[in-house]
């Protein structure tokens, strides 16, 4: 028996709200990977496992939300806690390999193409496991031509969102980058749930006599939602607040000359006065030294 897939049970509830958790992943990957850059030694390595993580969680966060607008009318659907989990950690480590071979070899061509297509089966390998983790009265089937361009999707969007993190500079550049990549990541997702054909084993089962896909999902999102928005916290701090920069402590500031005004002297402590203590009494010293010496001067004089 077939089953009538429905994939926007929600309207448009599911498909903007997962656009948005798409885009903010990728933004907060593209900031991280764009600051990992700038710090060669200290924190790069810091800034690029954030990074990744930002994103595998966004894109993993973004299939599931789009998830809690798929039913089957004839049946119920439910999800493996363990294998939907899986699909996350599955995201995070291929995100994690793609990003750290373009941070550490560099933004040429071969590094993109490398990192972009592991990337790239990365986020399909996590859609297709999360989609294993459904359960229903039934089987799923895909078709095979539009599975397959499903991936070649992810692995060109992936691709252009690395070259976007070693490329592209400034807010505006990087927001309308993190744009791109939410609408390309969708479109994925939405090719990919194009593929599907659901049949059924047996009577049919009302959907109504179980819980919502959202009530199931919803929990599991909590924990992920909460981490972007951590992410996104500690990305709006420049790095130099919030944990410092030691190569920052071993170069030495330089005054600014200004023109017409005195450059600045260092001055010494009086006559061997130790920090912290008072050098009145060493002005006053001085003071009587010069008197005296004036006076001496004049007699002589």
């Amino acid at each position: 028996m077939q089953g009538t897939v429905d994939g926007f049970s929600y309207g448009l509830v599911t498909p903007v709200a997962s656009f948005l958790m798409a885009c903010l992943g990728g933004a907060l990957g593209l900031r991280c990977t764009t600051r990992s850059l700038r710090h060669r030694d200290t924190f790069k390595a810091g800034w690029l496992v954030l990074g990744a993580t930002s994103i595998g969680t966004g894109i993993w966060t973004m299939h599931f939300i789009a998830m809690m607008g798929f039913s089957v009318q004839q049946a119920p659907v439910d999800y493996d806690r363990p294998i939907t989990f899986a699909s996350l950690g599955v995201a995070i480590l291929m995100v994690g390999i793609g990003i750290l071979i373009v941070g550490y070899r560099g933004a040429t061509a071969l590094t993109l193409v490398t990192g972009g297509t592991i990337t790239g089966l990365g986020i399909a390998t996590m859609h297709y496991l999360g989609m294993a983790g459904m359960r229903l009265h039934g089987r799923v089937e895909y078709d095979t031509a539009t599975v397959a361009l499903s991936v070649v999707i992810a692995v060109v969007a992936a691709t252009t969102a690395l070259w976007a993190a070693v490329s592209v500079h400034g807010f505006l550049a990087s927001l309308g980058a993190s744009l791109v990549m939410g609408v390309a990541v969708s479109g994925m997702h939405y090719t990919a749930m194009a593929a599907v054909s659901v049949h059924l084993n047996g009577a049919a089962v009302p959907a109504a006599s179980t819980a919502p896909a959202a009530s199931l999902l919803l929990p599991m999102l909590i924990g992920p939602a909460v981490f972007l928005i951590l992410a996104a916290v500690v990305v709006m701090f420049d790095p130099l607040l919030v944990m410092g920069d030691p190569e920052w402590r071993r170069t030495p500031v330089r005054a600014v000359h200004r023109p017409g005004v005195p450059a600045p002297r260092h001055v010494p402590t009086h006559y061997g006065v130790p920090a912290g203590r008072s050098a009145r009494p060493a002005r006053r010293a001085t003071r009587r030294a010069a008197a005296v010496h004036g006076v001496h001067r004049s007699q002589d004089w």
